[in-house]
């Protein structure tokens, strides 16, 4: 069932990309800028403790 769900979701991945490319680059651009946030927290998280 795991292995099902894996497939299933990398195949609406794929969909999503291939019909949708401007949103689907809209939402990694957007995963990248959470990420980019959550590391310039905890470096001036780490900065303050110094």
């Amino acid at each position: 069932m795991k292995k099902f769900l894996k497939w299933g979701a990398l195949a609406l991945l794929v969909f999503f990309v291939v019909t949708q490319p401007a949103d689907a680059a809209g939402v990694v651009r957007s995963l990248g800028d959470g990420v980019v946030n959550i590391a310039s927290g905890m470096s001036a998280f780490v900065t303050n403790l110094v």
